[in-house]
């Protein structure tokens, strides 16, 4: 910003001249006000201010709004008047301004089509008129002080008028056609909203509205508001009386962007200024209506964008596919419509309805009618097409909506349907959320179900590494107890079996196979095979250990395995002998019927790791009674914290259990290891009893 002020003594004149050049910047009109109200101050013509201060508002607000360029003023003030000069710096031709005498022919809604500015400065000023510059173009006006007569302001060119401004800002106009006060349209141009209040626009409204009415002495006015929202028009603010059939009545359109629509109506005589000043209002209004609708519009994106959040998250916690599809209609109705229908595509392409939801729980059965449905203008076609053409289709009458199609990774799987409420269409806005809501529930929906066939699968998987059932046989109890790791998806390396041998002997086995998945899984199964058919071939257990290592030797890919292997046969009397061979397994508890838990045998060779192995047998005699107890790590590294389960806890958890059952012991352990973290297994627990049951 750059200032020069000099007073100086001109054709025997005192003059204060002061010129400033400002910024294009929405602060620039408070600070020509405050220019203009210090050289006014200075050449005492303080009465003079409630028009300079309107007039020097409007010209600056004008410049910087149209031009967008720096601005020059220039105020000069001697003792009969002060004459204020804007002036920019536009490029391009200037339009030509019709300017002429004010006087009461002057056509006051030409100039108002102008601008309500030049409206003001045309009634307020005592002549006013513009400047041409190779730089731009300038607009000036005189303000002289009451009885004084027309001076001459040299350098522009004047359009002389009559001194009609007083100090009150009156107006020498006839009466029917007598305008506003400076002060009342200063009044009526300072007026804002409440900035602290939380809807200020009524109170804003209606004090415009009154000094409006009564500037242009209205019997009544009503400023009329639809925000799109499904409410309706509604009145914003009221003046007076209703209006009486048969008045004509004064209709200004409120200058505001869909979805809000609006007018301003006055009960009021024609007048030259009634339409002008109605307009300015109109404006003034739009511009703060303009605000509130980009206020809630970003409030409400706002909102909708926190809604997706959680309806992601929410959707992204289930992998169960009937819970997930139970989920989306809760998520929509009521917030984003009336009612909703979830249907998903079959294997032969058939819509099947999933799930559905309602604001009045009692019309579902109506609703349920209408879905299922058939012919060529029904729900069920609509919803067949947009699956079909994987597009946005409208639904008609009685349930009025649309359907959004399901689609997730290329696939289509199925629609969603969403009905509008009654009172309300759905907005731009709310249509892309919907969209967007179909487009994240078909993701989750999808996921659901790759979830689901990933956990069918490792459930059979897993279940084909394991005997469906053990065998029953005279005098010796075998009991089992399985449990998947965590992540039911994953197939667990633990494996447990009992296997006939030649001699007439059983053997026992339980195994653990490093790592989780499929890879894992194959290791498991041919540990298992190869198992089986050694020792069906007659094979020692000594050597069917060491085949079973070099197959694992010459297989690769650093998975290694423990076993324990027990051939288990009568021995003297009742008891049963059992020939024990620990390949790196932990080492089995023997639970005695007298109590007295003790673990036995003597740890050997992991398989998978050494080309050669130790495996040491160890020979246990059970007596009636007496229980042999496998397991593998997941349960001795249960942990709980820093603190594992150990196998102390549970040599000491199966101590109790002496005398009861095989099948009793093995589930009474499954419930204490489990039991011991409230966290999920991370790793698969297996439990393999075998109990002497000769009486």
């Amino acid at each position: 910003m750059s200032a020069e002020t000099r007073p100086a003594t001109i054709g025997g004149r005192d003059e204060h001249v002061r010129r400033v050049r400002l910024p294009a910047d929405r602060r620039t009109p408070a600070a020509a006000r405050a220019l203009v109200r210090s050289v006014l101050t200075e050449a005492h013509l303080d009465e003079l201010a409630n028009e300079a201060m309107l007039l020097t508002t409007e010209l600056s607000t004008n410049a910087v709004e149209h031009a967008r360029t720096e601005l020059d003023i220039e105020v000069v003030a001697d003792p009969v008047g002060l004459t204020v000069t804007v002036s920019d710096f536009a490029a391009g031709p200037v339009e030509e301004l019709t300017v002429g005498v004010r006087n009461d022919t002057c056509d006051i809604d030409e100039v108002a089509e102008r601008g309500r500015g030049l409206l003001l400065v045309d009634h307020f000023a005592s002549r006013w008129g513009t400047t041409y510059l190779p730089t731009g173009k300038g607009i000036w006006f005189r303000l002289d002080l009451p009885g004084q007569p027309a001076g001459d302001d040299a350098g522009t060119t004047r359009w002389p008028g009559p001194v009609a401004a007083t100090a009150g800002g009156g107006s020498s106009a006839a009466p029917e056609n007598s305008a506003p006060s400076a002060a009342a349209m200063s009044e009526l141009m300072q007026t804002t909203p409440d900035p602290y209040a939380e809807d200020p626009l009524p109170d804003f409204a209606a004090g415009l509205l009154t000094r409006v009415a009564e500037m242009v002495g209205a019997a009544g006015g009503v400023v009329r508001l639809d925000r799109g929202d499904g409410q309706g028009t509604q009145a914003l603010a009221r003046y007076g009386r209703q209006s009486r059939p048969g008045n004509e009545l004064l209709r200004v359109p409120l200058a505001v962007h869909r979805p809000y629509a609006g007018e301003l109506e006055l009960d009021a005589a024609p007048s030259a200024y009634a339409r002008p000043l109605a307009v300015l209002m109109a404006e003034r209004l739009s511009l703060h209506l303009e605000n509130d609708r980009l206020r809630r519009a970003d409030v409400r994106r706002q909102a909708w964008l926190t809604f997706l959040a959680e309806a992601s998250e929410l959707l992204a916690q289930s992998l169960d596919v009937e819970l997930t599809m139970a989920l989306v209609p809760q998520l929509v109705v009521p917030r984003l419509g009336q009612w909703c229908a979830v249907h998903t595509t079959d294997e032969w392409g058939r819509l099947r309805l999933a799930a559905t939801s309602h604001a009045d729980e009692s019309v579902l059965p109506q609703l349920h009618q209408v879905l299922e449905e058939t012919g060529p203008d029904s729900v069920q076609a609509r919803l067949r097409e947009a699956s079909r053409n994987g597009t946005q289709m409208p639904i008609g009458a009685p349930m009025e909506g649309f359907a959004v199609p399901l689609i997730a990774r290329g696939q289509r799987l199925g629609t969603l349907a969403v009905g509008r409420h009654q009172r309300h269409r759905h907005d731009p806005d709310e249509v892309a959320v919907l969209e967007d809501v179909a487009r994240r529930a078909a993701l989750a929906i999808e996921n659901a179900r790759i979830h689901a066939e990933r956990r069918r699968i490792a459930h059979t998987l897993q279940q084909s590494l394991l005997p469906p059932v053990l065998p029953v046989v005279e005098g010796i109890g075998f009991a089992a107890e399985y449990v998947p790791t965590g992540g039911d998806v994953d197939v667990g390396g633990d494996f447990y079996d009992v296997v006939p041998l030649p001699d007439g002997r059983w053997l026992v086995v339980i195994g653990d196979v490093s790592g989780k998945g499929v890879q894992a899984a194959t290791v498991t199964g041919l540990v298992r095979d190869v198992i089986r058919v050694l020792v069906g071939d007659g094979k020692p257990l000594p050597e069917a250990l060491a085949r079973v290592n070099e197959t694992l030797l010459e297989r690769g890919g650093g998975r290694y395995c423990t076993l324990a292997l027990a051939a288990v046969g009568p021995g003297d009397g009742d008891q049963l002998d059992v020939s024990l061979h620990l390949a790196g397994h932990d080492r089995p508890v023997l639970l005695p019927a007298g109590g007295g838990a003790r673990f036995v045998g003597t740890g050997g060779t992991a398989l998978g790791l050494l080309d050669s192995i130790a495996s040491p047998t160890a020979e246990v005699s059970l007596d009636p009674g007496d229980s042999l107890i496998f397991y593998t790590d997941g349960v001795t590294e249960r942990r709980r914290g820093r603190d594992l389960f150990g196998t102390e806890r549970l040599r000491d958890a199966a101590a109790p259990l002496a005398g009861y059952s095989a099948n009793v012991i093995a589930a009474r352990l499954r419930s204490t290891a489990l039991g011991f973290s409230a966290e999920a297994p991370r790793d698969d627990i297996a439990i393999l009893v075998l109990r002497n049951d000769a009486t």
